[in-house]
């Protein structure tokens, strides 16, 4: 299988860049504290506050080297191109065949992926049948609950 590129729009590189900001100036001296105060405690090899203040820390710093890595290796999707057809980035309207029900929803890279906002990856049995697509076409998606027909009603950006 190939490797997938992390995708990711201008607001997700923000949040994923202040959240390893955050981890690594006020997360990480937090725990370095804890750890000190913790080795005050008594015996290292007995003190359960100091390993768990140490489990912490190498959950911290996996956290960061993981952020680290996707901020390294992400493709940035600017904007999309505006041709009509749906990418990451695209605002998309969709309305479910059988249910006669509209939706919008804003394509983004899975990591930014948040269904109950609407924000649904490009990677995701929906999103991965509509990209390319343009307005007025009708899909068939294979859901986890089912063949779907969707037909797009707009695409924007």
């Amino acid at each position: 299988m190939p490797k997938q590129d992390t995708v990711l729009t201008p607001e997700g590189l923000k949040k994923l860049t202040s959240e390893l900001d955050e981890l690594k100036s006020v997360a990480r001296k937090r725990v370095a504290d804890r750890i000190r105060e913790a080795k005050q405690f008594g015996e290292i090899g007995e003190n359960s506050e100091y390993e768990a203040a140490k489990a912490e820390q190498a959950q911290l710093e996996g956290r960061i080297e993981a952020l680290q890595y996707i901020l390294h290796n992400a493709v940035i999707v600017e904007r999309p191109e505006h041709d009509g057809r749906v990418g990451v980035g695209s605002q998309v309207r969709l309305r479910d065949v059988e249910s006669g029900e509209e939706a919008d929803y804003h394509i983004v890279g899975a990591l930014e992926a948040d269904p109950a906002e609407h924000r649904i990856s490009n990677q995701s049995p929906l999103g991965e049948a509509i990209m390319g697509h343009g307005a007025g076409e009708t899909l068939q998606v294979q859901t986890p609950g089912g063949p779907r027909t969707y037909v797009i009603l707009s695409v924007g950006e």
